[in-house]
C-alpha cells in the first residue's frame, strides 16, 4: 500500500532546463495526430501490470488525486476509467513533444515515471480506477432546449467516433468522454476547434470547425451528463482510494 504524497519534488534547474527544452522542441514540430514509433508503440506491445502501475501512479496522484478524479474546475481531467490506449498515447505525445502541456511535461518524462513498460503499467492502473459519481457538469439539465440541442449535435457529429454513450474506442485512441468534467472537455474542445492542440485528430478538427461557442457549450453539456455504468463508479463522492491508505 502507498501513502498519500505531496507534489513530487523537482528542482528549479530541472524545470528551467528540461521543461524549457521540451517546450522549445515541441514548438518546432508540426501538428501530428499519430506520431511515428516512439514509446507509444513500444508500450502498446507490452502487457501492463496494474500493481507496478500503482507505484508509477504515485507521481500522478499529486495533481489527479489518488482516486484519479482530477478537478471539477477543469484544471485536471478525470483519468480514472479512461481507456488505457488513450492514456498511453497522450503520455507518449507529451513526453515526445507532440502535445503541448508544460505543467505535465516534467512528470511524463522517463526520468519521472519510467520507460514504455511504466506507461503500459500506469495506463492499466488508471483504466481500472473507479470513477467519480459526481463529475463536473454543464448548466443545462435534461428537458431544457439546450440539452436537447446538445444531444442532437452529439448524434450528428460525435457518436461515430466516441460511441453512443461516450465510451470511446480503444484501438483508435478515441477517448472515453462519459464521466469527464464539463470544464475540462470544454477547454479541450475549444483548443481542438481553434487549432491549439497539435496532437488532435484532424478528422475531429474538420468535423467541429464550424461549431459556434454556444454549439460547443451545448454538446459538451450533454456529454457531461451522460450516465456512467454504476459498476464503474465509486460508491460515493467521499470514496477514498484504498491503495493510498
Amino acid at each position: 500500500m502507498l501513502k498519500k504524497t505531496t507534489f513530487t519534488s523537482i528542482s528549479a534547474l530541472f524545470l528551467a532546463g528540461i521543461l524549457s527544452t521540451g517546450i522549445a522542441n515541441a514548438e518546432e514540430k508540426n501538428h501530428q495526430w499519430m506520431a511515428e514509433g516512439g514509446d507509444r508503440l513500444l508500450a502498446l506491445d507490452l502487457e501492463g501490470n496494474a500493481e507496478d502501475g500503482l507505484d508509477v501512479y504515485e507521481v500522478c496522484s499529486a495533481c489527479h488525486l489518488p482516486e484519479g478524479w482530477g478537478s471539477k474546475d477543469g484544471t485536471f481531467p478525470q483519468i480514472a476509467g479512461q481507456l488505457k490506449n488513450v492514456i498511453i498515447k497522450q503520455l507518449a505525445d507529451i513526453r515526445e513533444g507532440n502535445r503541448d502541456n508544460p505543467t505535465m511535461y516534467p512528470f511524463a518524462l522517463p526520468e519521472s515515471i519510467g520507460d514504455a513498460q511504466a506507461l503500459a503499467d500506469v495506463a492499466l492502473y488508471m483504466e481500472r480506477l473507479l470513477m467519480n459519481p459526481e463529475n463536473g457538469k454543464g448548466e443545462w439539465a435534461e428537458g431544457t432546449p439546450e440539452f436537447a440541442q446538445g444531444e442532437k449535435l452529439y448524434a450528428d457529429n460525435c457518436v461515430e467516433c466516441h460511441g453512443d454513450h461516450g465510451q470511446g474506442e480503444l484501438e483508435k485512441y478515441y477517448p472515453r468522454l462519459e464521466g469527464q468534467h464539463y470544464l475540462y472537455m470544454l477547454r479541450q474542445f475549444e483548443w481542438i476547434r481553434d487549432g491549439k492542440r497539435r496532437n488532435a485528430n484532424p478528422d475531429m478538427i474538420e468535423q467541429i470547425k464550424s461549431f459556434s461557442d454556444k454549439d460547443m457549450q451545448m454538446v459538451i453539456n450533454y456529454v457531461s451528463r451522460i450516465p456512467v455504468n454504476p459498476e464503474e463508479l465509486a460508491p460515493s463522492a467521499d470514496w477514498l482510494n484504498p491503495d493510498f491508505d
